[in-house]
């Protein structure tokens, strides 16, 4: 479905910086259907991968092939027609304040010059879908983070893509919000048979959500496979690290529960 070959990503020198390079010879086959993580510190470039993906950044050399078509060569006409292939979910909601849950998952259809009915067809599903459809009239200022992120999904999905891409979706939110988050892209996945590329600095989340994970540094892919092979036997230093912090994070989580107990139980 998605394949990226020998992408490079360099920005040009700005004014007292040298040129910035942030992807360096990427390779990586995406299956159809699969949900694949990328994963990396700050600056690691695993948000220019998925920028590339979709064209909002262009390769400096390389291909970049979805669907069996070579999306860098497309021409400026042809890409509003190849991103309605493409799903974006973002970590920031970006929902408009003055619009409606429906009006906000409708926005991308309407766009594109869709009638009232093709709207009202493809939305109307998208609701109970993610679970929204008690809040189908609900402004953005009346909804939790989690629902508001709910509607970002709805949104991305309502062009019916073959390809949703997530970047950092769950990094606004609290545990038990992400955990719900994470069910309900899993289950998008299932009943659509949707291919997703999910970015995140998390490891939990690419344990609970992913197939296959590649995990960057450097604005290069140091290891690459199946989540549960990487998590039983890292063998790169950044796999390794991230990994620690994400046990660290689990210790102090279980601590803090523990502290909580043994309080109420004194108390």
């Amino acid at each position: 479905m998605i394949r990226l070959s020998n992408v490079h990503k360099t920005y040009a020198a700005r004014r007292g910086s040298d040129e910035h390079i942030a992807l360096r010879g990427i390779n990586l086959d995406i299956a159809a259907g699969e949900i694949v993580g990328v994963i990396g510190r700050s600056g690691a470039g695993k948000s220019t991968l998925i920028r590339c993906i979709n064209l909002l950044e262009t390769p400096t050399s390389g291909t970049v092939t979805v669907d069996g078509t070579n999306v860098t060569t497309l021409s400026k006409r042809d890409l509003p027609l190849f991103r309605r292939q493409l799903g974006m979910v973002f970590q920031h909601f970006n929902l408009l304040s003055s619009r409606t849950v429906f009006d906000n998952i409708a926005l991308p259809l309407e766009l594109a010059g869709a009638s009232k009915a093709e709207i009202a067809k493809a939305v109307d599903p998208l609701l109970p879908l993610v679970g929204l459809e008690e809040k189908r009239d609900r402004y953005p200022a009346e909804l939790s983070g989690g629902q508001k992120q709910r509607v970002g999904i709805a949104r991305a999905l309502s062009s019916n893509p073959k390809v949703l891409l997530c970047d950092e979706v769950t990094s606004a939110l609290d545990p038990e919000t992400t955990r719900q988050i994470l069910t309900l892209l899993k289950d998008i996945n299932k009943r659509l048979g949707l291919t997703m590329v999910v970015i995140t600095h998390e490891m939990a989340v690419v344990k609970a959500l992913c197939d296959r994970v590649a995990v960057m540094d450097g604005g290069v892919i140091v290891e690459e496979g199946v989540v549960e092979g990487i998590f039983a036997d890292p063998k790169h230093a950044t796999t390794q690290s991230l990994l620690a912090d994400e046990f660290m994070d689990f210790r102090a989580g279980s601590d803090a529960n523990n502290t909580g107990a043994a309080a109420g139980q004194e108390g």
